[in-house]
């Protein structure tokens, strides 16, 4: 029997002599394709001894005042016969008496990797820190300016929320500010020097490398650089998240302060209705001794400018009475008594948010109230001053960035790329793709001395009929277009080997990742016939209705477009500056536009090139715009799973007695032989004091890549 020792900080727990702790490990489990590696939990009880009582301080006496906490996990470790073991946390569930007295306490063990899930618990990306090293202004100058900068931890790629992207040098059509297709042609004379695409179309987006520092920055984890790296991984150094929480246009309401003065007063009270303003804020106040009683509020605007803009009313300061989002021109917003939202005695503020134009006397605020006698009392105020002319504001990345959990973020990466993942002895959390981890280890160990003999199943190993790949988000327009077309996701995979359909469980198995896939479009000039290449690709965040979309996050590869076609971004209509800029950055699906450079992309299974796919056969050499073939399966998922589909694949179950010289050294992704023949570790449940170990085992198939 080995001795089996339970520590929680310092102080060493008295376990029953007869306790039998088993340990469950697995790094891959066919039962479950999608599932990354989770450390062990073990459930197990331990006596109310005077030592233990003193260690959980007498949780069954709630009368204890600063007794244990089980609302938080302890720190723990375990060791066998005086060696380090595992390290991991300790949570207390409850203690059981017996005639009324405290007789055992049922404690649960927790492996680093699941405490993971904990630490990081329900916080959304929009928790973690950016501020000292990624704020930004949000004005022309800014956004233009980083456009051209190339691949940094923040950029502005070419993706619009609204407005369609075209390019023609032979359009004589004017420039309109109200269109919704922009042409970026940038050359020419009258009409055609008035085109381009305003600035704020476009958004920033943030390395994932840089999100990834972020977590741990904010929970003090390290995670290892083996897959995470952005020196030497192309499957994930430049992939960049789209900082695009809202549809539309950026805006941040924020108070706009301006000063009202009387314009018409068609009430012989000269005080009525509006009482006084100061800095933005008005104070209403009707008096109802003269019979008047407060009956609506409206904000009348004249924009000066084509952004779009946001209006909020809020009445003492805090309660959001009336709005308008993401609107355009002149617009009307009235607060009714009605409703109960405009009421007499109180102070009302309006904010305005978005880069936008008002001049003076382009706000008008109304307060209308009724008199018994039927006479309607009017007061009408007007701003005398001209505010929030291309005003520059900060884009922060924690307001702007998609809604979702961190745990989803990371899981969505691991489950894109297939990968795993262990707590090493110094604390670093390894992350590693599942064919690197088992191309890791050459060790190999030969159990057939210690089997029993006595049982063991050979069974199928096969799961499912298939595997469905598929990206959540694909709601984008020429993503829903292609889903028309030809009847499957944009970058989805239905995978079965070799096309054959088995007569296993009827439900496919569906890995689904929890992100935006966005087919994009390369330009051409429409102003030659036929029409020429540009080096522009973009995106269009907008769905079938051309309305502007969310989605889930968009993740892509940015790729600089250095000295490229020559493309137009627009200030305001009041501004005419213009940027003429050929450097650039382009969305793309693959780390490289060119497959003689790198065929990795972020797609399950090989589609179209989006930017050599219309090219003539003679440019691009023949079928290089199906050239991509590093497909997220094909490098991540093929290996692994094609064993599993395997006529040849079996799942193994053996029961063996290990010393500790090999359970103590034992890896998951050790080899097992069994006489002549080699498997993989599938999973494995040890009694710690024993040694028996239940393994389920996958024999090796060699498979020749492609």
């Amino acid at each position: 029997m080995r001795r089996l020792q339970l520590y929680i900080g310092t102080e060493r727990v008295d376990l029953f002599k007869d306790e039998t702790v088993s340990l469950t490990q697995t790094i891959k489990n066919v039962k479950d394709l999608a599932k990354v590696f989770t450390e062990f939990t073990q459930t197990f009880s331990v006596p109310a001894s005077s030592v233990n009582n003193k260690i959980f301080q007498h949780y069954y006496n709630f009368d204890i005042s600063g007794g244990f906490d089980a609302r938080i996990k302890a720190d723990a470790r375990l060791e066998l016969n005086d060696l380090p073991f595992k390290d991991g946390k300790i949570a207390l569930q409850g203690v059981d008496l017996k005639n009324n007295l405290a007789h055992t306490y049922r404690i649960t063990f927790f492996g680093n990797t699941v405490n993971l899930k904990d630490i990081l618990g329900n916080a959304q990306l929009s928790s973690l820190s950016f501020s000292d090293y990624y704020d930004r202004l949000y004005d022309f100058g800014t956004v233009t300016g980083v456009m051209q900068d190339g691949l940094t931890p923040f950029i502005v790629p070419l993706i619009t929320h609204t407005n369609r992207l075209i390019y023609n040098s032979g359009s004589h059509v004017a420039f309109d500010p109200e269109a919704t297709i922009n042409n970026l042609y940038h050359q020419g004379s009258g009409n055609r020097s008035q085109n381009g695409v305003y600035w704020n179309e476009f958004k920033y987006a943030v390395r994932l490398q840089n999100i990834i520092e972020a977590i741990q920055t904010k929970y003090d984890i390290t995670f290892s650089d083996d897959f995470f790296n952005d020196n030497t991984n192309e499957q994930f150094s430049t992939l960049y998240m789209w900082l695009h929480r809202k549809s539309g246009s950026v805006e941040r309401p924020t108070q706009v302060d301006f000063v009202f003065t009387r314009l018409v007063d068609l009430v012989q009270t000269q005080s009525q209705g509006i009482s006084s303003v100061t800095n933005g804020i008005i104070t209403v106040t009707i008096p109802t001794n003269d019979g008047l009683q407060p009956k609506f509020l409206t904000v009348d605007l004249t924009q000066a400018s084509p952004n779009p803009y946001s209006v909020q009313v809020l009445r003492n300061g805090g309660t959001v009475v009336g709005e308008l989002n993401s609107v355009t021109g002149n617009q009307t917003l009235t607060v009714y008594a009605s409703t109960n939202d405009f009421q007499n005695n109180a102070t009302y503020t309006i904010q305005i948010g978005g880069v936008v134009t008002f001049n003076t006397n382009n706000i008008v605020v109304s307060v209308i109230a009724s008199a018994t006698s039927g006479v309607s009392a009017i007061d009408v105020y007007k701003n005398s001053i001209q505010f929030g002319t291309n005003q520059s504001k900060e884009f922060n990345i924690v307001e702007q960035i998609p809604k979702m959990k961190i745990i989803d973020f990371l899981s969505g990466l691991f489950n894109l790329f297939n990968l795993t993942a262990y707590v090493n002895d110094v604390g670093t959390i390894v992350v590693r793709t599942l064919d690197s981890y088992y191309a890791d280890s050459t060790q190999v160990y030969n159990i057939d001395k210690y089997l029993d003999t006595t049982k063991s199943t050979s069974d199928v190993a096969l799961p499912y009929n298939k595997i469905n790949f598929s990206y959540k988000g694909l709601g984008t327009l020429l993503s829903q277009q292609f889903n028309q077309l030809t009847n499957s996701g944009w970058g989805s995979l239905s995978y079965t080997l070799d096309g054959d359909i088995f007569d296993a469980p009827s439900e496919p198995y569906e890995i689904e990742v929890p992100f935006e896939h966005m087919q994009f479009e390369r330009l051409y000039d429409q102003g030659n016939s036929p029409p020429t290449s540009t080096d522009v690709q973009w995106g269009y965040s907008v769905n079938e209705n051309l309305q502007s979309y969310i989605g889930e996050p968009l993740i892509f590869y940015g790729i600089p477009i250095t000295n490229g076609t020559n493309i137009r971004i627009r200030d305001t209509v009041l501004n005419n500056t213009v940027a003429d800029i050929v450097d650039y950055i382009i969305p793309s699906n693959s780390f490289s536009i060119a497959p003689s450079t790198s065929r990795i992309n972020i797609h399950f299974q090989n589609e179209l090139n989006e930017y050599l796919a219309n090219e003539p056969d003679g440019l691009v050499g023949g079928d290089n715009a199906l050239g991509f073939t590093d497909t997220l399966f094909q490098t991540d998922y093929r290996e692994y799973i094609q064993d599993v589909f395997s006529l040849r694949r079996r799942l193994l179950k053996v029961t063996a007695y290990l010393p500790m010289k090999v359970y103590y050294n034992l890896q998951l992704n050790d080899l097992i032989q069994l006489g002549q023949d080699s498997y993989k570790i599938n999973s494995m449940k040890t009694d710690l004091t024993t040694g028996k170990t239940e393994f389920e085992l996958l024999n090796t198939i060699l498979w020749l890549r492609i």
